[in-house]
């Protein structure tokens, strides 16, 4: 095929928009940075950046987060691509959505305090430029979608948790609040969680327990053909 063809078609700007969601005890939050250049400087924004040549879109949307947070070695998840028109006011782009969900104690919070990103709970997050707020929402149904059938959330958790900290991180997925006997019968119906002697006592004298994730156990039951919906009832 004649490379005339290609130089007769439209040559459009491609970039990466990252949306990293992470918990901390205190409810699910997002992360954000302030744009440093024009348009909407000083706004708001996800981390994003544009495609290089000779990257392939996971390989970008991977160094744009890390020149922006200092964060590294994420897995991050394609979500959906945006291209309308008008969404950036100086050229058009096109934007591809990742996300990814991560363990806030887990990270070096001074690093990404460094790199001018702060994280805002998901019920305060400020206006967003463009269309990053329906990436967001975006993103936060497919996470909701994904968290109903697969253990996604024991990602945004660390090694060991208590119940009430498990229940804490699916409300704040989920919006809602749930009845504590419920959640617990229900999730520890799954078979799915190890009960150690460890207890955790910051939140009351007598303590709560900590838990750990069984990952082994959890393939297992899903390779037996057994339906384990994680999704909490209120």
């Amino acid at each position: 095929m004649s490379t005339e063809y290609y130089r007769n078609h439209a040559h459009l700007l491609v970039a990466l928009d990252c949306i990293i969601f992470g918990f901390d005890n205190e409810g699910l939050k997002l992360l954000l940075i302030k744009r440093d250049f024009e348009p909407e400087k000083g706004k708001w924004s996800l981390m994003g950046g544009f495609l290089g040549k000779g990257e392939s879109l996971d390989e970008a949307a991977g160094r744009i987060l890390n020149n922006l947070t200092g964060l590294q070695n994420i897995y991050l998840e394609q979500l959906h691509a945006f291209g309308e028109v008008e969404r950036d006011p100086v050229e058009r782009t096109i934007s591809v959505a990742y996300y990814a969900l991560i363990d806030v104690q887990a990270h070096d919070k001074e690093l990404v305090k460094q790199h001018g990103a702060s994280w805002f709970s998901i019920h305060d997050v400020p206006e967003l430029i463009f269309d990053h707020q329906a990436m967001v929402n975006a993103a936060l149904k497919r996470l909701r979608r994904k968290a109903s059938h697969q253990p996604v959330g024991f990602e945004l958790l660390p090694e060991k948790f208590t119940l009430p900290e498990l229940q804490k991180l699916y409300e704040g997925i989920y919006d809602t609040s749930l009845d504590k006997r419920n959640f617990r019968r229900r999730i520890l119906s799954m078979d799915v969680l190890v009960k150690t002697e460890e207890k955790l006592k910051k939140y009351s004298k007598k303590g709560a327990y900590l838990y750990k994730f069984d990952q082994k156990k959890y393939k297992e039951r899903v390779s037996n053909g057994d339906s384990l919906v994680f999704k909490p009832i209120k």
